[in-house]
């Protein structure tokens, strides 16, 4: 199951990264989210003995929020 959920992850992650350049500030702050959201997620998911769901969880939240973010500072 956790692989499967890391295959989707990735797949996700790496079909963001095709997209053109107007969109480079969400795409660095989709790959910032990310990696700062697994970072936490893991460390919030350890203290439940789910730090790999955490993990997830946090990585897909992170990568949203960062591109959501890195979105609108492009359109300024």
């Amino acid at each position: 199951m956790m692989r499967l959920l890391a295959i989707l992850s990735l797949a996700g992650f790496l079909t963001g990264c095709a997209t053109d350049s107007d969109h480079k500030g969400a795409m660095i702050g989709a790959g910032v989210g990310a990696a700062s959201g697994a970072v936490l997620g893991g460390v919030i998911g350890h203290q439940s003995d789910h730090k790999w769901e955490g993990a997830a969880i946090g990585a897909a939240a992170g990568a949203a929020t960062g591109a959501i973010i890195g979105n609108e500072v492009d359109k300024k």
